[in-house]
This record gives C-alpha cells, structure tokens and sequence, in this order.
C-alpha cells in the first residue's frame, strides 16, 4: 500500500477522548410524539463501491460516540443501499465524477483537499470533481467530521475508489479500442492510446452502461513522487463565491412559507420549568404557533422580531438549585475529582501512565520545581451561531444544518421524535466555523419541534447570547506538576496530574526515567466539550512552561535543554526548524524583549513555535511581535491551504493565551458577547512565519488542530523571558501583567 495514505492505528488516534464530554451528554429533549434504491436513482454510468475492510469499519466504530446512532443506509450506513459499501463514486454518461462523503466543511477545506485526491486517481482537473458531503440520505455513513481525521481516514477511501474507477474506465477503453491496456493513459477525461492518438472520454465509455465495480482488496494508487494535483496549491473550491458572498451557509437557508421559531430558556443556568402562561403569546401578530413539550417552550411566527416577542409574553416559573460560580473554580475541580459534571462521564485514565520511581527520580536531582497550572473555560465563538431550518413531509422530517457530526444529529432528532433514522435527513451546508463546538446542534431539534406544530418549515439561528450560554465550552482545568532535573540539564523525574481539562498530549515525548501521568475526570459546573485540540493546549502548555523553568534551573537555554533531553526525530525536527527560522540564540532581548519556544505534537502531526514579545514596563501590556511556527504533518497536500490552516490555529491560540475567558457568576455567563468576551483582533496579530516540514515519505494526517497546542506556551516563555515573571494561569495577561 502507498505509505502517503496509510491510515494510523485507529485505537490510538480515534478512541473517544475523555474530553469530548458532549458525546456522553443526555439529549436536552425527549418529546411525547408519536430506503430507497440508490443505485438506480443514478441513473446510466458507473457506480464505484468499496467494502468495509478493516480500517474503515474500525473507524467508523471508533468515532461512533455512545447512543449517537448509525443505523442502515447508503453504504452501508446512511440511506438505504447494500451494507458492504463503504463508499461511493459516481461517473455519469456526460464524464461528470460525483464524489460522496460524510465529511463535512467547516472552514478547514476539507472540500478542495479531498477533491484533489480524486482529481489526482483520474487524472482530472478539479473543476470536473463535485462533491456531495454531509447529506445523510446520500452519503456513506461517517462518525464526524472531527479528531483530524478527514485526511488520514476520509482520503484513503476516496483515493481507492478514483483509483477503481481509473482502472475500469482502462478496461473500458480497451475493448472499445481494441487495444492493451498497457499502452493506454488517462488524463483530462480521456483514456488515450499515444501510438495511434486514438482516444474515447469518461462520457463515451460510460454511455449506456450500469456499471457497479466493488472494491475490497488492495488497489494501486498514485505514489507521491508522480503527484500532479496533490502536492500543488490548488485554488479553494467555491473561493470566488466564498469572497463575493454569494456561497451559502446554514443560516442562509430559506424556504418558500417558511417562519421563523424562538426557544424560551431559563434566566439562570441550570433551570427547570415550573410552570408557564402562553396564552397572552399566542395572541400576538404574526405569531402562528407557540409550544410546549415538557421543559421544551418554543414559538414560530412570521417573522423573527414576532417570534420573540411571543416569547417575551410568556409567564414562566422556574426552579433552581444552587447558582453556579466561577469563583472557587479550580479548588472545585481538585475537590471533585471522579465525578461526571456537566457533559457526564468521559472516562478518566487515558494517557495514565507511570515507570520508575518519582521518589528515587526527586532524590537524584539538583533542582526540584512543583508548581500549578490553572485552565479557564473558553467559548468556541463561531462566526455563525447555531442554525437549523426543519420541514416535515409525509411524516419524514428534513433538516438543514450546521453540524460537525450530520449522523448523530440525525440520531438525536430519530430518539427525539420517536423516529426510525430512515425518516430523518440532516443536511450539512456549508458551516461557519466549528472548532469542535457543533458536533451537538440543539437548534436541529428545536427547529424539528416547532416546524412539526405549525406544518410549515421553521429557522431557528441562535442569538450571540445564547451561543456563548448554551452552547458548550473547553473544560477548564487544574494541573499539577512536579519535576527534577540535575545540574547537567537531564531530567529525572515527571509527575503530572491534569484534573478535568482532558488527556490529549498528556504522555511527554521527552525521555524521563521516572514518570506518572495521570488525568482526573471531575464535575464541572459548566456544559463542556471539544474544543480545537482538545486538551492537548493544556497539557502543552503546562509542560512546556515547567520545561523551561527547569532549563533556568540548570542555567542552559531552553532549546538546548528540550533536544538533550529528546530522541524523537520529529519533534526534535520542528523545534531545529523553527529555531532555525526565527534566528534562535543569534541576538539577546531589549529591555522589555523577550523570545520563547515550545514544541508539541497531537493526532500524528507535530509543531514549534517561537514567540517573541514587547512587555510595557509602565503599563504591563503585552504584545506579541512575531510567531514562527514549524508544523510536520506528513507529506504535505495544498502548500498554500495547510498554511492557511496552521495561522489560522496560530491566531485563535493568541486569544486562549492571551485574554480568552468565559465568566460566569449567580447562574449567568457574564460576558456572552463580543463587546465583553475578548477575541483576538486586526490589531492583535503578529509577524507570523510558517515552515513546513514536507515529509513525503510519510502518510498525511490532520493539521486543523496540532498548530495551536505550541502557542501559548511559548508567549508565556516569551513573557517570562522578558519580565522574569512565570503565568501559570490561562489566560496569562487579560489586563496585562500583573503588578509585582
């Protein structure tokens, strides 16, 4: 099998991080209410199958969460089709090459990079690959659209399949030409025999044919040294509609006779309803229906503007324990470690793991260094909060939203109405952003729920007020560190202790001889989850601040320090090369100047990144001048676009290490808005440099999360380099640093 499309252990990369606590999450609603033939809806061509061998169906597994629901369909698992199909290809009369997947793009462009893949298998240019993505009725059963993984799992799929398909369409044309297959190429939608110049297109070949050809073996794709269309910085499909506004997301959804719908939600968090009077809403202009189920209360009317001021007439009592507050926070997670908390279970003990003596390790060492960490809760922030538009025809409900994961949403509206999957249809429109924060939609349901009531189709689009309260956030967290290093630099002990913020990254790469890692899962006043790395951000972040205090310790540079104690190549390959970069060591800090490095690596992919920060020392403000990151991800697919990836990650981090911070106090999230919750701005964004370590000789993988684990401890060493102060708190400067 080609390396470049490899698919990693699917146990190790896949399993469900104890972090993704919304996969373990109870539906918010439970309602008292009470396939087709794809192949032939084809039509002529030639269909392109490919059985669940051993690498998908593990994968499919792993990324299934509890209770999100596959259920039958196309391929397998999604509409109706045989259960060994695993994925489709499509070529019709007229050469056009459809593509399915149940991938999703949420701004990362998976789009381009998976189509690119395909181009490359037929020999194709891009514009003449469509993509379906995200339709639950059309496409092959898919976990979600998240952990990285629509590079090394997705594009494994659809490289065998375009490759099946080439290899048909060349047996094709052999026949049609009378000719060895040998001598035949592919290229531009024909297969070509160079000696006579004779040639026949897709379009001939697949003319009055109904062709199936099903794939279960191994299949020869392209290596990396002949890539054409991979390996190139192609264009982002749709760029142009995309940049003129013309594309169309989820909360751009109209539909003829459509209103619109708002929810009523407790004042506080964690309400419940006592009672309501809808009487006085249901009055109004324009409202056309107002509904309750249970806890669910919702109206739909003609307009947005009617919708909430139907809510506004409603009387509701609610009920409430004790308001939750961020005010003891961290002594709460430590205080509460092993229980489940918002968002339930999730498992602790992944990345536990211990060797030698921490004792015998402290003994042995000149310097010991204990110390805490603390992570707060931050937003995803999405560009577009969360949408739905739902229609119900013939008692089959249809919906159109924005979803990291279109099957389990599917499966939530299924539990949720009382719905076998194959009367319910989620479809993924483009989607303005996730970062792990919409792999659960409430806004399905609710739209679902009200639509149903009023027998028209209903959009519901969430406030900002209520993205930023009701949506989930990254766990908060407390970690406790405790090491020793001799005098020489070597480290000799490791004790990490991550409480409730997760076990992405937990395990150091670093050679210690006496090591224990350990995660525990605590209760969490807040409704967490994903969030763009996981908690591989803290752990990193932990690490790779104690890492250079203990390098002061010792009095060696913090580069030295990490490589003498490091055998991975790729690691040590990124630290040399951002070092290399940024001009590490060549020049010593102004007053108020100071430089920072940290290394990382999550989901197969590996980063470093050097900071370099201006401290005011007057007003204590920080300002980061310049990033340079190094970020190896295997053999590199669209140049332009991993890059555009890796700032984007880049420039996210800043927010998270710099000021990013939900507060929340007497039940209520105090700053659920822009004006008061702090995101990186214009003004904020640094020199950034970006090296790409091209490892062609290894399998691609993910890079949408890895590039932003490094960023804010090296801020944070920057920081520390300059002021001599060490935060250990994210965020580090909110208000600046603090006064001494």
């Amino acid at each position: 099998m080609n390396p470049i499309f490899e698919t990693p252990d699917v146990d190790a990369e896949l399993q469900i991080e104890p972090e993704r606590y919304e996969f373990f999450a109870e539906p918010r609603y439970r309602f008292e209410l009470d396939r087709r033939d794809f192949l032939k809806s084809l039509g002529g061509g030639i269909v392109v199958c490919l059985l669940l061998d051993s690498v998908l169906d593990d994968q499919a597994g792993a990324q299934q969460p509890p209770g999100g629901g596959r259920g039958r369909g196309r391929g397998g698992f999604g509409g109706g089709g045989p259960q060994e199909l695993g994925a489709w290809l499509h070529i019709d009369e007229q050469g056009q090459v459809t593509v399915y997947t149940g991938k999703v793009e949420v701004g990362q462009n998976v789009r381009t990079s998976l189509s690119q893949v395909v181009a490359e298998e037929l020999r194709l240019p891009m514009s003449a690959i469509r993509l379906v993505m995200g339709d639950t009725d059309r496409v092959p059963y898919d976990g979600g659209t998240f952990g990285s993984n629509s590079t090394p799992g997705m594009a494994p799929q659809l490289a065998r399949a375009a490759a099946a398909a080439r290899e048909l369409l060349i047996e094709l044309a052999a026949a049609k030409l009378q000719a060895d297959r040998q001598m035949l190429v592919v290229a531009d939608g024909r297969v070509t025999l160079p000696a006579t110049k004779a040639s026949v297109t897709f379009g001939e070949l697949t003319k009055d044919e109904k062709l199936t050809k099903t794939v279960g073996g191994e299949v020869r794709w392209t290596p990396t040294a002949d890539w054409k269309v991979l390996g190139t910085s192609v264009p982002k499909v749709e760029g142009a509609a995309i940049v003129t506004g013309r594309h169309k997301y989820a909360s751009d959804m109209k539909l003829p006779g459509m209103l619109y719908g708002k929810v009523l939600r407790s004042p506080l968090l964690g309400g419940t309803l006592v009672s309501a009077d809808l009487e006085a809403a249901r009055g109004l202009p324009g409202v056309q229906v107002v509904v309750r189920d249970g806890d669910f209360i919702g109206a739909a009317a003609t307009t947005e503007h009617q919708a909430s001021q139907a809510l506004a007439a409603i009387k509701a009592e609610w009920k409430y324990g004790t308001p939750v507050s961020g005010k003891t926070l961290f002594q709460d997670l430590k205080a509460n470690a092993g229980g489940g908390g918002q968002g339930g279970g999730g498992g602790g003990g992944r990345g536990n793991q211990g060797r030698g003596s921490i004792e015998q390790g402290l003994a042995a060492a000149d310097h010991k260094l204990a110390a805490t960490y603390t992570i707060a809760y931050i937003a995803h922030a999405p560009l577009e909060p969360r949408a739905a538009v739902a229609e119900w025809t013939d008692g089959k409900v249809t919906v159109w939203t924005g979803t990291q994961g279109p099957f389990r949403v599917r499966g939530e509206l299924a539990r949720a109405f009382n719905l076998s999957e194959d009367r319910v249809r989620v479809i993924v429109p483009d989607t303005g952003s996730g970062y792990g924060g919409k792999h659960t939609v409430d806004t399905a349901v609710e739209a679902a729920r009200l639509a149903k009531a009023a027998g028209k189709p209903v959009k519901i689009v969430w406030t900002r007020e209520e993205e930023f309260t009701w949506a989930y956030f990254r766990p908060a967290g407390v970690i406790d560190v405790n090491a020793g290093v001799k005098q020489d630099g070597t480290l000799t002990a490791w004790e990490f202790h991550n409480y409730n913020s997760g076990g992405s990254a937990i395990q150091p790469l670093y050679d210690i001889p006496n090591l224990k890692t350990e995660f525990h899962n605590a209760r969490s006043p807040l409704k967490q989850g994903s969030y763009r790395a996981l908690a591989a951000t803290a752990n990193h972040f932990a690490r790779e601040s104690h890492l250079d205090d203990l390098a002061r310790e010792a009095q060696i540079d913090p580069l030295e320090f990490r490589l003498k104690n490091l055998k991975d190549a790729r690691l040590r390959g990124v630290l040399e090369a951002a070092a290399k970069q940024f001009g590490w060591g060549q020049k010593k800090g102004a007053d108020g100047q100071g430089f920072g490095i940290a290394g990382g690596f999550e989901k197969n992919s590996y980063v470093a990144t050097c900071a370099e920060v201006a401290v005011d020392p007057s007003s204590g403000k920080v300002r980061v001048v310049r990033l340079v990151t190094a970020f190896d991800c295997g053999a590199v697919r669209n140049p332009d676009h991993l890059k555009n990836q890796i700032e984007g990650a880049v420039v996210m981090g800043l927010g998270g290490a710099l000021f990013e911070a939900i507060e929340f106090d007497e039940g209520k999230i105090v700053n659920a808005g822009f004006s008061s919750y702090r995101v990186p701005r214009f003004s904020d964004v640094p020199v950034l440099e970006t090296v790409l370590v091209d490892r062609t000789d290894l399998p691609s993988v993910g890079a949408g999360e890895t590039p932003i684990v490094a960023v804010a401890p090296a801020i944070g060493n920057a920081i520390a380099h300059a002021s001599g102060v060490r935060l250990r708190s994210l965020p580090m400067a909110p208000q600046g640093l603090p006064k001494a």
